[in-house]
């Protein structure tokens, strides 16, 4: 990732490394909002646009990713907001779409902790929780064949899977 200002001509290397590292990050602030799929994809794209639209005026490429999952909340909640019959304009972001940094915090520390026991399972958990995660609009059927797995073990191989990511995660706090 460039470290200076050099941010307005984003590679195809970079922009790739950029939804890798926070695609799965933005998709979960936006169904943090209760959004449909179609209403979280759009959130997610519409910060990703805004990206396109302010790279040259990036003034921290360093805090990109604390960039782009602020501009989809803002998108999420602006989407949200609209759901509800609300009328919104791009600058109206309510108070309340803005979490408690206290708890953002303490969120964050938990996502890693998950994210860090999620890795110590093995496949087809993993890929299988990940595919949940960073996909929850994804049916069984797309998942059975990206998978290789037959549909009717999805839901069962799925509640296993979450079972032992549980059990891991209780007892790291355990361990606290």
């Amino acid at each position: 990732m460039p470290t200076d200002n050099s941010f307005a001509t984003i590679d195809q290397a970079t922009w790739e490394d950029l939804v890798a590292r926070f695609d799965g990050r933005m998709w979960a602030v936006a169904r943090a909002f209760g959004l449909s799929a179609a209403d979280a994809a759009d959130a997610v794209q519409g910060a990703w646009l805004r990206l396109v639209e302010s790279a040259g005026t990036i003034r921290d490429p360093e805090r990109i990713g604390a960039w782009l999952v602020t501009t989809t909340r803002h998108e999420a909640a602006r989407l949200s907001r609209r759901a509800r019959g609300e009328v919104v304009s791009d600058l109206d972001v309510p108070d309340t779409a803005l979490p408690d940094p206290t708890a953002a915090v303490v969120d964050a520390d938990f996502g890693r902790q998950v994210w860090r026991r999620l890795d110590l399972l093995g496949e087809p958990c993993r890929s299988l929780i990940r595919l949940y995660v960073l996909h929850p609009e994804a049916r069984y059927t797309q998942i059975a064949v990206r998978l290789n797995l037959p549909v009717g073990s999805i839901g069962p191989t799925r509640a296993r899977c979450m079972a032992r990511l549980r059990a891991l995660v209780e007892e790291e706090e355990e361990t606290r």
